[in-house]
């Protein structure tokens, strides 16, 4: 992905001559009429009832099922996505829309007794208006329905701004929602940071998908409107291995984790903490589980992982580890498109960016613990708390430390890839801010309390 500042270039990463779009970017005076278009619709969205929300929700998800070969195609051209898994991420983003097209029977509040005299007490939710999302290429379809599909069930109408590298995925998403909702109400923005700007400055409330730096730009922008806002914003996570695990199970489903998508993810593992003597049989399997994963062309159904989405992802991912004595990988194959080996390095030095920094690709350090302590120590020694991944035989010594890891989410004996759409999603430090996504937690977010006090007339 290329982009000037008024020009936005979609390549394909696993055949950079491949040009998938080129159009001019809006700049922020257009931005701004977008988000006024989406206010002059909402309101009649929210009119229509839960009845025409839910109808129209679930219109959507009929509709992506209708054309899951085709979504799936796209993102493999687009962003890199291995066939298989863009497959699952197209029925995953179906699924979540008819998730949501329930939400708007939901209860939106509650009656209360008063303290004295006749009369009712209410809470109530209702949308705060125009949602503006911000989201990855990563998840080019899944990311942008788990925040639209809630905020318009809601009531809210939606403006999305996707990263440049998935606009034609953004844009034929929105090609296939618009036909069941109002004009207006789900729009999308395509652009850069002028566009994504000038969206922060006028949406009633955001969520925010990428980079930590872009994101605590966009918690400061709107915090100082005052405006509702959530950054999910990455992890440089841990996947903890205990003596009494199945090892070889437990190297597959970090091989998967550190290589899946070539390690696109901010949900990918980055560190491999083995405890005690699960560190040699650990080394050996896990290096064996990396060379066997299948990596290649993205439009192979067998392909795990693929191209990185650009020359500057590619280069990062090498000069993360340059002069560091990989255990398997460290190589980029000789291929058209932005390859890397699924690599594994050890006794990286203290200090190491690998060990202070998320590096988005099939890269992960294997490092040792005395005890379970020791890893948990470990896990929580760096600024982001997304993820971790605990494997092991027996609950007693993953109880004693699962409390004590200051992280978002914990999986047990999973890889730490993975989410659970109906469930609360995000991290803690500096890997998430504001309340969380997904699940009901995702409608408390885009809505607000009011409370109301209802007495009879003449009362005193």
């Amino acid at each position: 992905m290329t982009a000037a500042a008024s020009l936005i270039t979609s390549h394909n990463p696993a055949d950079p001559a491949d040009v998938l779009l080129e159009i001019a970017a809006p700049g922020a005076f257009a931005a701004a009429g977008t988000v006024e278009r989406a206010r002059a619709a909402q309101p009649d969205w929210l009119a229509g009832g839960a009845a025409a929300r839910s109808a129209a929700l679930g219109a959507v998800a009929d509709t992506l099922d209708a054309h899951a070969a085709e979504l799936a195609t796209l993102a493999v051209r687009e962003v890199g996505k291995p066939l298989t898994e863009a497959r699952a991420e197209v029925a995953r983003t179906a699924a979540i829309w008819r998730y949501y097209a329930q939400a708007p029977y939901e209860p939106a509040g509650a009656v209360h007794e008063t303290a004295t005299g006749p009369g009712l007490l209410l809470t109530r939710r209702r949308p705060h208006g125009v949602a503006g999302l911000i989201t990855p290429w990563n998840f080019p379809f899944a990311i942008p329905s788990w925040k639209a599909a809630p905020a318009l069930a809601a009531g809210n109408a939606v403006v999305l701004k996707p990263a440049p590298e998935a606009t034609a995925c953004a844009q034929r998403l929105a090609e296939l929602v618009r036909p069941a909702l109002p004009d207006g109400v789900f729009t999308v923005l395509p652009g850069g940071a002028t566009e994504g700007g000038a969206l922060v400055s006028a949406a009633d409330v955001l969520s925010f998908t990428g980079s930590t730096a872009v994101g605590r730009a966009v918690v400061c922008d709107a915090t100082a409107r005052g405006v509702p806002v959530q950054a999910e914003m990455g992890g440089l996570n841990a996947a903890i291995v205990l003596p009494d695990a199945d090892i070889g199970r437990a190297a597959a489903h970090l091989a998967a984790a550190i290589a899946g998508y070539a390690g696109q993810k901010c949900t990918a593992t980055s560190r491999v903490i083995a405890v005690g003597a699960a560190l040699d049989p650990l080394r050996e399997a896990l290096c064996e589980a990396l060379r066997s994963v299948p990596s290649g062309d993205p439009a192979d159904p067998a392909t795990v992982c693929g191209p990185l989405i650009g020359r500057s992802a590619r280069d990062q991912v090498g000069d993360a580890w340059r002069g560091l004595g990989a255990l398997v990988g460290g190589t980029v194959p000789e291929r058209p498109g932005w390859y890397a080996a699924p690599t594994l390095v050890e006794k990286v030095p203290a200090g190491h960016r690998l060990l202070r920094e998320e590096v988005f690709g099939p890269l992960a350090v294997l490092l040792a613990a005395d005890d379970l302590d020791h890893a948990v120590r470990i896990t929580n020694s760096v600024p982001y708390g997304l993820v971790t991944s605990v494997h092991t035989a027996g609950l007693d010594a993953a109880l004693h430390g699962l409390d004590r890891l200051d992280t978002g989410l914990i999986r047990l004996n999973a890889p730490s890839t993975g989410v659970d759409f109906h469930l609360p999603f995000g991290g803690t430090k500096a890997s998430g801010h504001g309340p969380r996504e997904q699940g009901r937690a995702a409608l408390e977010f885009y809505t607000s309390s009011r409370t109301y006090t209802l007495s009879p007339a003449g009362a005193t």
